[in-house]
């Protein structure tokens, strides 16, 4: 992250240098809006970039040692309490963790995820952005990523606030390490909807 990176609920305890970032969540913060539980969350911890830029390409590691119930972190596009979008991590219990994602369009989250194993302490993310489309990856690797989801924003035309995300839903706290970041020119092609012929 830049020097001209800002916070969106800025956790008491944080370590910002060159390339790597540390957060300490804080207990009972979340990301959610209205969907079939109800409720209304917001209040993320979120180190974030303000990107003009149309066309480009973001990664980075992140690595963690989850404690609770739902503690997570990763990637997040925060425009406003009811447009968003987090990637990554939760922890659900000592045999499964949930690789996923939230999507949030005008004060309406979905969530997709798949189980992976809980054992898993490290992932890289990479999000790509086509105008208002965007794609998101992962991989265990930091070299094969593997397709999590594609999505429209309906309020990421403009310039759209990109960063890293960590929370603590329940009682708990942990360290989120971020590393490895790099944006670079987009590597999500445009589609050809007439195929290679």
């Amino acid at each position: 992250m830049t020097k001209s990176a800002k916070w969106f609920f800025e956790p008491k305890n944080h370590l910002i240098e060159d390339n790597k970032v540390i957060i300490t969540t804080e207990p009972n913060t979340d990301f959610w809006q209205r969907t079939y539980y109800g409720f209304r969350n917001d209040n993320a911890h979120v180190l974030y970039n303000t990107i003009t830029e149309k066309y480009f390409s973001f990664s980075v590691k992140v690595s963690f040692k989850y404690k609770e119930l739902f503690d997570q972190c990763g990637i997040a596009i925060y425009q406003n309490s009811e447009n968003w979008v987090k990637a990554g991590i939760e922890f659900h219990d000592n045999n499964t963790m949930w690789l996923g994602s939230v999507v949030t369009n005008n004060g309406y989250s979905d969530w997709a995820t798949t189980d992976i194993d809980s054992n898993v302490s490290e992932m890289w993310y990479r999000l790509s952005r086509r105008e208002s489309d965007f794609l998101i990856e992962n991989s265990y690797d930091g070299f094969t990523y593997r397709q999590m989801r594609v999505f429209h924003l309906m309020q990421g035309n403009d310039s759209i606030n990109l960063g890293l995300l960590a929370c603590s839903p329940s009682k708990s706290t942990f360290d989120a390490v971020f590393t490895e970041i790099k944006m670079f020119d987009c590597v999500w092609g445009e589609h050809n909807c007439l195929g290679d012929d």
